[in-house]
């Protein structure tokens, strides 16, 4: 696999288990520093909708990680297809639904690293 590609899929995977971190962990805490636009009411009444939304994000960072460590070529790239795959979703639908700037920080690499891939 590329490099630059794999490079990518390194982000994205630190990107979600910081995500799964946030939401998980420190949603109550940290999390109202974040999201500085909701309430700070809704954080505590939130807390388990964002541990279980936090618990997605570590599947597909752990997807992703797993991708990177397959010796299998063929099974390596098709792994990183698919959880590239699944954040690139999660992010459109995000900027659908919620807000558009979720694109651009979900899904934007995962959207390179695809194009790259295919372009091999």
């Amino acid at each position: 696999m590329l490099l630059i590609v794999k490079i990518i899929i390194g982000i994205v995977a630190l990107l979600h288990f910081y995500f799964m971190w946030l939401e998980m962990f420190v949603w109550t805490t940290r999390g109202k520093k974040v999201f500085k636009n909701f309430p700070k009411d809704l954080f505590e009444k939130t807390k388990v909708l964002a541990a279980n939304q936090g618990l997605y994000n570590g599947f597909l960072a752990a997807g992703l990680v797993w991708s990177l460590i397959i010796d299998n070529i063929f099974w390596a790239q098709n792994v990183s297809i698919f959880f590239l795959g699944c954040v690139l979703v999660a992010s459109i639908y995000g900027a659908i639904t919620v807000d558009k700037k979720i694109f651009f920080v979900q899904g934007l690499l995962p959207l390179i690293g695809l194009i790259l891939i295919f372009l091999k």
